[in-house]
């Protein structure tokens, strides 16, 4: 018995109305419920094959324990394309809308972009390289070096 996939995410968010706006209408997740659970308000998202990959809980009044490095998440990845061109789109796309890049990332196994969720949560954007990459090398996953995107 073992896990078999990362079923959803679920993140404690200081604002539902502001993080809903992040996730559906800047990242392009689609929203499919929103309601109260436990008295909290809740909403749902999908890529398309699951009944939900996200969750957001909002709790008024959290606030986040300080800067990185510190325990817990630090990163949620989301795949957004297959080569360069797309993570290139994703970028332009996310300038447009007031989301700046926090940094580009070359891990030989991907190429990625980090921008932040409105609560200062991590998210990294990214293409997959060639999985030959690391069928062939799989030490080849340790890497993080700066990305030239153009």
């Amino acid at each position: 018995m073992g896990v078999i996939e990362l079923g959803h995410v679920n993140l404690w968010v200081s604002g539902l109305d502001r993080s809903t706006a992040f996730y559906r209408d800047v990242l392009g997740f689609t929203q499919v419920a929103r309601g109260v659970l436990n008295g909290r308000q809740v909403a749902f998202f999908s890529l398309g094959t699951r009944h939900h990959d996200l969750a957001l809980v909002e709790v008024p009044g959290a606030t986040a324990q300080g800067g990185p490095p510190r325990l817990g998440l630090n990163h949620i990845g989301l795949k957004v394309g297959n080569g360069l061109d797309d993570l290139r789109r994703m970028r332009d796309a996310l300038i447009t809308r007031g989301v700046m890049p926090s940094r580009y990332v070359e891990h030989r196994v991907c190429q990625s972009m980090h921008v932040d969720d409105p609560d200062g949560n991590t998210i990294e954007l990214y293409v997959d390289a060639d999985p030959a990459v690391w069928a062939c090398d799989p030490q080849s996953i340790v890497c993080s070096e700066p990305l030239m995107l153009d």
